[in-house]
């Protein structure tokens, strides 16, 4: 009992540090951003973007060194239906509605909807391999430079902000420490499990698709709450495609590039399918141009039916 309360101990405590850390390093790079002059659309789409998908990285990489490979995708698909149906249906509440504006459905939409379909091709025979990995990387390749190069992106690229900011002392030690804390709570975050998993005598698989995808969406739930919160439903939806579409084609491609991925059964047969449809909703939604409240009830008793159906619950 005294080793399965230490390990859960250190999975909390380790995915604390590594939020904590990649909160630090996100307002770090935001602010190095700045001072070097890129504009707010680049700070958005690219660091904002990826920084709140930075723990799911972190945990795909520590996965990979310590031969967790089954952590990889699970927590990936995990995350993609955390973020729609739990992070979208409580801002869609906390909100009333959502408006989804016609650059997101222009651009972003349509990439996420091509960034499932491929996933989802790639993954069909349960393995995920070097050249395969190739496909994902270039996929996220064009899907990042068509969303620079659009009308949109051209626009709000052209606009660069001025700011007499300077690199300070404290602002670099928050970009060490940072970068320092979100590597060491994934390294401990992927131990904690591979205990876990060998003690309760589940598959580790089970843990990344639930509890670890949760924690993992954390920085993407504060961003959207809180911009929903303020009214900016652009924010709010727009971080979830990015994020989304990072998760299938980065947080899975990179590792895949150094080792065959092999897709667990219950990633494959519950996980992968509750995604599928979960972005379906979510695509529908967003044509619709509004997310409305009852709209957001209904996502998070789909992901209640998600815990459930992991579980056996019925």
């Amino acid at each position: 009992m005294s080793e399965i309360l230490l390990w859960i101990g250190v999975f909390i405590l380790s995915m604390i540090v590594m939020l904590k850390g990649a909160d630090w390093f996100l307002v770090a790079s935001e602010t190095i951003g700045r001072i070097f002059g890129l504009s707010a659309f680049i700070i958005g789409a690219v660091i904002v973007g990826l920084g709140t998908s930075l723990p799911e990285l972190a945990v795909a990489l520590f996965a990979l060194a310590e031969g967790a490979p089954e952590v990889i995708v699970a927590n990936a698909v995990g995350s993609n239906i955390s973020n729609i149906l739990l992070i979208i249906g409580i801002s869609a509440i906390v909100a009333r509605k959502l408006v989804v504006s016609k650059s997101l459905i222009d651009i972003d939409l349509p990439m996420l909807a091509a960034s499932t379909v491929i996933f989802i091709a790639i993954a069909w025979n349960q393995r995920i391999d070097f050249g395969e990995a190739l496909i994902l990387l270039a996929s996220y390749l064009i899907y990042f430079l068509y969303t620079i190069f659009s009308k949109e992106g051209k626009e709000n690229t052209d606009k660069s902000e001025k700011t007499r900011e300077k690199i300070s002392w404290k602002l670099i030690s928050m970009f060490i420490f940072g970068a320092v804390a979100l590597i060491f709570g994934a390294k401990y975050l992927i131990e904690s499990v591979i205990h876990i998993a060998d003690l309760f005598n589940v598959k580790s698989a089970l843990i990344s698709i639930t509890a670890i995808a949760l924690g993992t969406s954390l920085p993407e739930l504060i961003v959207s709450v809180k911009a929903a919160l303020a009214g900016k439903s652009d924010l709010a939806v727009g971080n979830i495609f990015g994020s989304n579409s990072f998760n299938l084609l980065i947080v899975v491609g990179v590792p895949a590039l150094f080792t065959q991925l092999h897709i667990d059964p219950i990633t494959f047969q519950v996980g992968i399918p509750i995604m599928a449809g979960a972005t379906l909703l979510f695509i529908v939604s967003g044509i619709s141009k509004k997310i409305h409240m009852w709209e957001g009830a209904m996502f998070i008793m789909f992901y209640i039916f998600f815990i459930g159906k992991l579980f056996n619950f019925f």
